[in-house]
C-alpha cells in the first residue's frame, strides 16, 4: 500500500520498505543525534537492533519507507490492530532532513492510509524536546501518561535507555 501526501511543494510517499537493515541504519543515526546532544557520545547504540527488529514482528505491524522526490527520507512503524487503537511504533526522520515538514506531511499521510483508527498512541523520551514539539503542536497529540522509576511502562522491560527509563506517553483522539 502506498500513500502520496502534498505539503506544500513538498510531495511525501510512504512506501512499504523493503530494505529492513537500511531502516535499521537510518533509524539509528536519527534517534542518537539526539542522544548524543543531550548527554554526549557514549559509543553505545541509542535504539538496539533488536528493538527496532521486535517493532518489525509486532502483530499488525506496517514499515515503511518515507520517500521524497525518489529519496528515502525517513520511515515508520506502525501498529493496526483490530480494536481501532493503533500505535506508531516508530518514526524519523532522517537528520539531513529535519525541519522541513517531511514529518508533519508523512503523519498526515499516516493517518489518512489508516482512517478507521479511533486512538492513535505512541511513547517518546522525556529529553526529546523536537519530538514533543512535534507530537503535541503539529499532530495533535496529548500527552497522558509519564513513564519513570514510579510508574513503569508495564509493555517494556526494564532497560538501559540513555537518561534513564522516563518517557512520555502520546494519544491522539480520532475525529469521527
Amino acid at each position: 500500500m502506498r500513500w502520496k501526501k502534498l505539503w506544500g511543494d513538498l510531495m511525501i510517499e510512504l512506501v512499504p520498505t523493503i530494505d529492513r537493515e537500511n531502516f535499521i541504519v537510518n533509524i539509528q543515526a536519527a534517534f542518537k543525534k539526539a542522544v548524543v546532544e543531550e548527554f554526549g557520545d557514549d559509543g553505545e547504540e541509542v535504539i538496539p537492533r533488536e528493538d527496532v527488529e521486535k517493532s518489525f514482528a509486532a502483530a499488525g505491524a506496517q514499515i515503511f519507507d518515507i520517500v521524497s522526490d525518489g529519496v528515502i527520507v525517513g520511515g515508520a512503524v506502525v501498529v493496526i490492530r483490530p480494536s481501532k487503537r493503533n500505535e506508531l511504533a516508530l518514526f524519523f526522520v532522517n537528520v539531513d532532513c529535519h525541519s522541513k515538514g517531511i514529518g508533519a506531511a508523512a503523519w498526515q499521510a499516516i493517518e489518512k492510509l489508516f482512517p478507521d483508527t479511533e486512538i492513535w498512541e505512541t511513547v517518546t523520551p522525556y529529553f526529546e524536546k523536537r519530538n514533543l514539539h512535534f507530537y503535541i503542536n503539529k499532530c495533535g497529540f496529548h500527552a497522558v501518561e509519564f513513564y519513570n522509576p514510579h510508574h513503569k511502562d508495564p509493555n517494556e522491560p526494564e532497560d538501559d535507555f540513555p537518561g534513564g527509563n522516563y518517557f512520555f506517553r502520546f494519544e491522539k483522539f480520532m475525529a469521527r
